[in-house]
């Protein structure tokens, strides 16, 4: 019986290698311990250390799962010898928010391939449907609350520019595109004066900014930005140039920084995406698959985002962070 499941066993194994489909591990059992790398996109945005804070939070509460973190450092090359180095020691299972789409596609498929289940969270990689599931806040809906926030502020029409993410980023395209689709639907009176990639960074932010306001022989009366720190760093250039009450900008992501900017005026709103909910979400789904082969009912998991002002500040995942 045995010599007979060990050639089913080889028989199923050279069937997948001639096939080219992954490998699929057996669940390990309800309380097995398992290793999980995490490979965030960079701690230097707020968003992903809460992200990963809370990520392990919930992994503490699950027992018996081990973290491994690996900063991405906005490297691709970084995250793929991270990740090549993580199925050399077989960890269990991966959770990437990828630099590049493109780019760490062929690491990703190689873990799926040694039999490693691949959660995306943020934003996806392109082109490997093998992917576990991706879990992220639905960009588009939440740039379009964006949007709604500005045309409720500004009924009349206003005058924006548009701090752009990285060029060809999936998430960046989406925020662009949900706040384009609700002021462009409003009428020629909301008049895009400029738009420019920020690179989702607090100094490009700045600097962008800073060389839109130069260009321009009128201040714009709103900024919008694809992401809190860029956001910020356009705050930071609206007060150098004493423009500070005059310009309403808007931030996405809910950070501590971006609410606290939202309760002293800075900021307009941000789009709180729920980070902790993700982070949350992406463990217990990766952890019930290896454990119990449990697969989530969609492979696209998303949190929807709510648009946070002063009147529904309370409505924020990291409210009380900032403080009274």
């Amino acid at each position: 019986m045995l010599k007979r499941s060990f050639l089913l066993a080889a028989s199923a194994a050279a069937l997948i290698g001639v096939l080219g489909l992954p490998a699929v591990a057996a669940p390990k059992g309800k309380d097995a311990k398992v290793t999980i790398l995490v490979s965030p996109l960079t701690f230097a945005f707020p968003h992903f250390v809460f992200l990963t804070d809370e990520l392990k939070d919930e992994a503490k509460k699950l027992g018996g799962v081990n973290i491994v973190v690996a900063d991405g450092q906005l490297s691709a090359p970084k995250q793929i010898a991270d990740i090549e180095a993580a199925i050399v020691q077989g960890v269990d299972g991966i959770i990437l928010a990828p630099v590049e789409a493109d780019a760490l596609a062929g690491v990703v498929k190689q873990a799926i391939d040694a039999g490693i289940p691949v959660v995306t969270i943020d934003r996806p990689v392109n082109g490997v449907p093998e992917v576990l599931a991706n879990v992220a806040a639905d960009n588009f809906k939440g740039a379009e609350a964006q949007g709604e926030a500005v045309v409720k502020a500004f009924p009349d029409g206003a005058t924006i520019v548009n701090l752009q993410g990285i060029p060809g980023d999936k998430t960046a395209n989406d925020r662009n595109g949900g706040a384009h689709k609700v002021l462009d639907a409003a009428g020629k009176k909301y008049a895009f004066v400029a738009e420019q990639a920020g690179n989702f960074s607090r100094d490009k932010g700045l600097e962008v900014t800073e060389n839109i306001l130069t260009g321009l022989t009128q201040a714009p009366q709103v900024i919008i930005a694809a992401n809190d720190d860029m956001a910020l760093g356009a705050a930071q250039a609206v007060e150098a140039r004493g423009l500070k009450g005059k310009v309403a900008i808007y931030g996405y992501d809910g950070s501590e920084g971006a609410l606290k900017a939202v309760k002293s005026g800075d900021l307009a709103a941000t789009v709180d995406q729920f980070p902790g909910r993700q982070g949350r979400t992406a463990i217990n789904t990766l952890v019930s698959f290896i454990r119990e082969g449990t697969k989530p009912q969609t492979n696209e998991i998303l949190v929807s985002p709510v648009a946070i002002t002063t009147d529904n500040l309370d409505q924020a995942e990291r409210v009380g962070l900032i403080g009274k």
